[in-house]
C-alpha cells in the first residue's frame, strides 16, 4: 500500500523464501543453493522494506563482490520489480528512487571506499564469502549505525571462510540472528531430474558445495585448500609469539592501483612463523616505509618482487628498491628470484608444512590464501591453471615471494639447545649426561 492506493509488485515469493521475508531480526544469514532464486528474493525484500520505510531519507544497499556483477546481474532485476513504484533511475550510479523518496543503490565490494560516508536503513551482502574480510567491519557496519539498519549476509558456501563464520554465529545466536539454509535436496526449488543430472556431471565436492550448501567441501579450484586444512588440523593457525631476539623478515607484493601486501615472518629452527600481515591501497613508498618502521620489530631482510627494479617516470627515474633504500637502507632489501607463478605456487606448497600463522594478526591474509583460486573456463566447464585476479591476488603473490625467498636463502642449522639437568630422587644423572650438557653450555656462551 502507498497512501490509499494498492500497488502490486510483479513478484510471487517462493514458499521456501517466506521465512526470510517474514523475519524480524536485525541480522540475517541466508545460505542457498545455485539457481534457488536468492537474488530475486533479496531484491524484492529490499524493495518492500524501502517502500515501507519510515526513516528520514532512507537508503538501502545491495552489495555484490564486484560492481560489474551488480550491474550485469542485479540492475535489470531491480528496475523490473521496482517499476510500479519507481520515480526515477540512474544507471551511472545504479540507483533507483521510489515514489516515497527511498533510494535503492547497487554497489561492488571491490570498491568499498565508494560506500564510506553513507548511512543505510538496510543492506544485502551477496556472495559474502567472496568479499575481502575487512569490508564489513571497516565499511558496512559503521554505515548501519546511524539508522540502526539491518543486514543480510547471503550466498552459497565456499569453504570455511568469513561467510562460514557468519553462518556459525547465526546458528549460535538465535533470537539475535535469523538463519535460513536451503540445500537443493530440501528446498523443492529444482526438479529431482535436474539434481540427478548435476550430480552425475560434477565432482562430489562441486555438487555438495553448489547444491547442498556444504561448508565442509573443498573450495573449488583453490590452490592451497589442502595445505591450509592441514595447518588447521595440526593447530598451526593459532597465537604465534614474536621472538624479539630474532629478526623479522618481510615479503612484499607491490600494488599500484590496488593493494600492496606485506607478510612479516621469522625463521625459527627450520620453521616459518608468520606473525603479521598488512595490506594498504594507494600508499606511496614513503608511507609504506613508515608503516614498516612503526611496527615493534627488529628487521632482517625485506624481500621484494622482481618488478621492484623497474624505474618509473613518476619517481624521477628511480626504481622502487631505490626509493625504499632511502628509508630502510639498501643492505636490508633483496629482490627474490624471478620464477614463474606456477613455480612460486609449488614453492608455497612445499613450504606450507613448516608454516605457523598468527590467527589474529594474519586473519585477512589467511583468508586470501584460502580463497586464492584458479580461473574458471565457462566454455570448457573446467578450471584453468592460471589464478583468478581478485582481492586475494596480492596477498597470495606476496606469500609466493616469501616462499621463494625462504627457498633461495641458505639454511642455517638451528643452534643446539641447552639440556637442563634436573636432579632429584626421581632422576638419575650420569657423568656422560653432565659432560654433554657442559659442552653445550660452553658452545652457547657469548
Amino acid at each position: 500500500m502507498v497512501g490509499t492506493n494498492k500497488i502490486v509488485l510483479p513478484y510471487a515469493p517462493r514458499y521456501a523464501f517466506m521465512p526470510f521475508h517474514n523475519r524480524t531480526e536485525r541480522w540475517a544469514c541466508l545460505v542457498a543453493h545455485r539457481r534457488a532464486g536468492k537474488t530475486v528474493a533479496a531484491i524484492n525484500d529490499i524493495i518492500r522494506a524501502a517502500i515501507m520505510s519510515k526513516d528520514k531519507m532512507p537508503l538501502f544497499g545491495y552489495v555484490a563482490p564486484y560492481r560489474s556483477q551488480a550491474k550485469s546481474v542485479v540492475w535489470d532485476y531491480l528496475k523490473h520489480y521496482a517499476q510500479p513504484i519507481m520515480a526515477d533511475s540512474n544507471e551511472a550510479e545504479l540507483t533507483v528512487t521510489l515514489v516515497n523518496g527511498a533510494k535503492i543503490r547497487l554497489f561492488g565490494a571491490d570498491n568499498a571506499d565508494g560506500i564510506r560516508g553513507l548511512g543505510f536503513s538496510g543492506v544485502y551482502l551477496d556472495e559474502y564469502g567472496d568479499f575481502k574480510p575487512s569490508v564489513f567491519g571497516n565499511v558496512i557496519r559503521p554505515a548501519l549505525s546511524d539508522k540502526q539498519g539491518w543486514c543480510v549476509f547471503g550466498g552459497t558456501p565456499k569453504g570455511k571462510n568469513q561467510f562460514w563464520s557468519i553462518y556459525s554465529t547465526a546458528q549460535r545466536s538465535k533470537g539475535e540472528w535469523f538463519h535460513l539454509t536451503l540445500p537443493a535436496s530440501k528446498s523443492g526449488l529444482l526438479p529431482d531430474t535436474e539434481l540427478a543430472a548435476a550430480r552425475a556431471q560434477l565432482s562430489e565436492d562441486q555438487y555438495l558445495q553448489e547444491y547442498e550448501c556444504s561448508f565442509e567441501a573443498a573450495i573449488l579450484g583453490a590452490f592451497y585448500g589442502k595445505e591450509l586444512r592441514e595447518a588447521d588440523d595440526e593447530g598451526r593457525i593459532t597465537a604465534v609469539e614474536y621472538q624479539f631476539e630474532l629478526p623479522v623478515h618481510t615479503a612484499w607484493d607491490l600494488g599500484y592501483r590496488d593493494d600492496t601486501a606485506i607478510w612479516f615472518y621469522q625463521v625459527i629452527a627450520g620453521e616459518i612463523h608468520v606473525i603479521d600481515y598488512f595490506a594498504i591501497s594507494g600508499a606511496n613508498i614513503a608511507e609504506l616505509a613508515e608503516i614498516i618502521k612503526s611496527k615493534p620489530y627488529k628487521y632482517g631482510k625485506h624481500y621484494l618482487p622482481h618488478d621492484a627494479k623497474a624505474k618509473t617516470l613518476a619517481a624521477q627515474g628511480k626504481s622502487i628498491i631505490e626509493q625504499l633504500a632511502e628509508h630502510l637502507g639498501i643492505s636490508s632489501l633483496k629482490i627474490v628470484p624471478d620464477l614463474s607463478v606456477q613455480d612460486g605456487i609449488q614453492a608455497v606448497r612445499q613450504m606450507m608444512p613448516r608454516v605457523w600463522f598468527d590467527a589474529d594478526n594474519c586473519h585477512e591474509g589467511i583468508e586470501a590464501l584460502r580463497q586464492y583460486q584458479r580461473e574458471y573456463d565457462e566454455d570448457k566447464k573446467a578450471f584453468r591453471q592460471t589464478p583468478r585476479h581478485d582481492w586475494t591476488s596480492h596477498p597470495a603473490d606476496a606469500f609466493r615471494m616469501l616462499a621463494i625467498a625462504w627457498r633461495a636463502e641458505p639454511k642455517v642449522k638451528a643452534p643446539d639447545t641447552i639440556r637442563p639437568l634436573i636432579v632429584g630422587p626421581q632422576n638419575t644423572v650420569t657423568l656422560n649426561d653432565m659432560w654433554a650438557t657442559a659442552k653445550t653450555q660452553r658452545s652457547n656462551r657469548i
